[in-house]
């Protein structure tokens, strides 16, 4: 059995504002019970506290089924409980009708009055908050509360209750039922927001994939555009040649072949210009949008007098750690050092949002596609790359080059 902070680690962030406030409205509905039902029970003793009690247990745990559809609801995952919200409406109407009546008409004592009256005016604005959840137009939260107070007048005057009593009750119901209204609807778009700006998080990262793949794509079309229209120009040139059985023929193919092969040298410069990046240039990139995403982040070490190419290998690294942090983690803090022990230089990203699934390191997974092409850009330069997670939600990734050796060079087919 998993320990209760791995159960908790696991879930992302907006799961978490989720199961916050899920539970936060399952607490209210079980204060309703403890705050009127209890109470009732030892004031008054007997069959009718016993009756009394269950009913507000029955509306508290309503309560509780409209909370779990409503937010549901709100988050797309059911159609609207309407219902629920009817029958909560009718039951807590009948609850409170049924203390007034007591209060005004029951058995006499103060210990019954104080009961009803507890119950009269708890139910009310319980009922109305929770009904709140399951109305997402903002006029209608207040049609709710507003009826709710209104009702309280027009129903407790006929019941015997004096007018300025009347007006008072109803003005501490329709002020109790507002504040849990808007409790209810600010939690609301609370939680809608953080699972909007979760999404608005997942976007960026794939908008700057797509950015990247638009300008490696604008980069080849540029140079591949007018090298591949003259390509077609000459040979369709050579072919005229040669049906006229002219030599100039010879030379058109000749000079088709001396573009093709400089294309070929073009695009070879614009891929190695795209997997070349500049490591100082990925540590700022990253910490400012770590520290934009609301994490803390820590840059430490220098990275001067190092080879292109283990800059490109280190940088690619930094990103892929940082796209890793942004959309699989739920960290608080990183940090990222650059150590350079004699002869080889050492990259350090360390993070405490680890998700501790089964099968899985941290972030990406050691197993995942991502750090399979790190390990295979490090191998490219003589180096490796070691990804782990340390207990606590805390991964680290090291990844480490030898200064001395010889690249790997890639031959293209």
């Amino acid at each position: 059995m998993g320990r209760p902070d791995g159960w908790w680690g696991r879930k992302s962030t907006p799961a978490k504002v989720e199961t916050y406030t899920r539970w936060s409205f399952h607490s209210i509905c079980l204060c309703e019970m403890a705050a009127i039902g209890l109470p009732a029970f030892g004031r008054v003793g007997g069959r009718f506290a016993l009756v009394l009690s269950l009913l507000v247990a029955a509306h508290s745990v309503l309560g509780m089924a409209v909370v779990s559809r409503a937010l549901d609801w709100t988050l797309g995952r059911r159609p609207q409980p309407l219902r629920l919200l009817w029958t909560l409406g009718v039951l807590t109407v009948a609850l409170a009708v049924a203390a007034l009546a007591v209060a005004e008409h029951g058995p006499p004592g103060d210990d019954v009055d104080a009961a009803a009256g507890s119950v009269f005016g708890g139910v009310l604005c319980f009922g109305a908050g929770t009904i709140a959840l399951g109305v997402r137009d903002r006029r209608r939260v207040l049609a709710v509360v507003g009826g709710f107070g209104a009702g309280v007048a027009l129903v407790a005057w006929p019941l015997g209750m004096p007018g300025p009593v009347a007006l008072g009750v109803a003005g501490i119901v329709l002020a109790g039922a507002g504040f849990l209204a808007f409790t209810a609807v600010f939690s609301v778009w609370l939680l809608n927001a953080v699972y909007e700006l979760d999404e608005a998080r997942e976007t960026r990262a794939r908008l700057a994939v797509a950015e990247e793949r638009l300008r490696f794509g604008r980069d080849l079309h540029d140079v591949m555009g007018r090298n591949l229209a003259v390509i077609a120009l000459k040979s369709e040139l050579a072919v005229q040649l040669a049906r006229r059985e002219r030599p100039e023929a010879v030379e058109q193919m000749i000079e088709v072949q001396r573009i093709a092969q400089e294309s070929q040298r073009e695009v070879r410069h614009v891929v190695r210009g795209y997997r070349e990046i500049d490591l100082e240039t990925e540590l700022s990139g990253a910490r400012g949008v770590l520290r934009a995403a609301g994490i803390d982040c820590e840059v430490s070490g220098e990275t001067g007098g190092l080879p292109t190419e283990v800059q490109s290998a280190l940088g690619w690294v930094v990103r892929e750690a940082t796209t890793n942090v942004l959309r699989h983690g739920d960290a608080r803090k990183c940090t990222v050092s650059v150590r350079m022990p004699e002869g080889r230089v050492v990259l350090t990203v360390q993070n405490d949002g680890a998700a501790a699934r089964s099968g899985t390191a941290g972030p990406g997974g050691v197993g995942g596609s991502g750090l399979a092409g790190l390990r295979e850009r490090l191998e490219a330069v003589g180096g490796t790359l070691d990804a782990k997670g340390l207990g606590k939600g805390v991964f680290r990734l090291v990844a480490e080059v030898p200064l001395t050796a010889e690249p790997v060079l890639e031959v293209a087919s």
